[in-house]
């Protein structure tokens, strides 16, 4: 039966797990506004948009993340800079506006408001892929495959267990038993969910390399494992 990705909209999910992420208010889009994101464009078309996201912006602290319905702006240089932190409503517009992933998403008619969440400097190790089957985890995978991280090592283990507990105690939020959750572990040893996927293309399965496996399985946690030292004389051949 073909999945409905309404379930992976932030202002479906998102109430869900209220206890489980970073506060978030959500600014509705009129149907013009959809249109001028579809073009990038600012200026009076939006006027009344920035009155209303500058008041939602004022729920937070000084720097807020900006994204909509099923995609963030991670493919502009703002993001690239700053990890997307934004100060005014004028500059959450511009990079949303900047970002093609945005711009697609509004023009396939997946995006149907603005969601505005604190900015929170995240730790590339501590970000997590969550493989769910028939209610059940899995497998789990580093999120950022830029490198090896030495202190995942020793606290692989560890964040299993902890996506382990926190699946079981929350399986009952996820809104199909097929699932992908990102999520970030806190320092303070919290679960925050950052997003939900399909379980499936399009998702990248990441660490696991691909999605054609044994789901009935637990394949457990995956990392990059650390660079491999050589040593003694190498012969290059011809």
């Amino acid at each position: 039966m073909e999945q409905n990705n309404d379930i992976f909209r932030m202002p479906n999910w998102y109430p869900r797990f209220a206890a489980n992420s970073l506060p978030a208010t959500f600014v509705f889009l009129q149907e013009d506004e959809i249109e001028a994101l579809k073009n990038g464009v600012s200026g009076e078309p939006v006027d009344n948009l920035l009155y209303r996201l500058e008041r939602a912006m004022d729920n937070f602290g000084y720097n807020r993340f900006v994204s909509v319905d099923t995609v963030s702006p991670t493919d502009t240089k703002r993001f690239e800079s700053k990890r997307g932190a934004v100060r005014s409503a004028r500059s959450a517009w511009k990079i949303l506006c900047h970002s093609e992933k945005v711009r697609q998403a509004a023009k396939r008619g997946e995006v149907s408001a603005i969601c505005v969440r604190p900015f929170r400097r995240m730790e590339p190790a501590r970000e997590f892929r969550l493989f769910i089957k028939d209610g059940k985890l899995k497998a789990m995978s580093q999120y950022w495959m830029t490198r090896h991280y030495a202190r995942l090592q020793g606290t692989q283990t560890h964040y299993w267990e902890m996506a382990q507990k926190f699946i079981r105690n929350n399986s009952w939020a996820l809104p199909a038993e097929d699932i992908v959750v990102d999520v970030y572990f806190t320092a303070s040893e919290k679960i925050l969910v950052m997003d939900l996927n399909p379980f499936g293309p399009p998702t990248e399965p990441l660490m696991l390399n691909t999605w054609d496996r044994d789901w009935t399985e637990t394949t457990g946690i995956k990392i990059i494992p650390p660079p491999h030292l050589v040593r003694g004389d190498l012969n290059v051949g011809p």
